[in-house]
């Protein structure tokens, strides 16, 4: 599969962003989609994951600022941050899975998109 990531970019605390992913290539076979992240010098983070079935899960840091979404017909999702932090600074990684009973495994990621918060 085939994962392109869009919408990063540098703007202030408070402000907002919405990031977008777009999967091409064997769909049936995915059951999520979701977001990673990655600052300088840290470990890549969980940020969200949205099942086919709508179901959606959050990273502890972005619970109440983030939105995860998705457009099943244009096999594309969004993430809606608000409220941004300077923490928030990251390349942000958008991954296509499947399941094996509970354990979630990639099946393809995104280059990354850059997101910076900065004053």
């Amino acid at each position: 599969v085939t994962v392109v990531e869009s919408g990063g970019g540098l703007v202030k605390p408070g402000a907002s962003l919405r990031l977008s992913c777009v999967t091409l290539g064997d769909i049936a076979s995915i059951g999520a989609m979701g977001w990673e992240r990655q600052a300088p010098g840290k470990q890549r983070e969980f940020v969200a994951r949205i099942t086919s079935g709508g179901t959606t899960t959050y990273g502890d840091s972005v619970k109440g600022r983030f939105t995860i979404s998705r457009n099943s017909a244009k096999n594309t999702i969004y993430l809606e941050m608000n409220s941004l932090k300077p923490e928030d600074t990251a390349v942000y990684f958008c991954n296509v899975g499947s399941y094996s009973g509970n354990f979630y495994y990639a099946l393809g990621w995104g280059q990354g998109t850059q997101v910076t918060v900065s004053s």
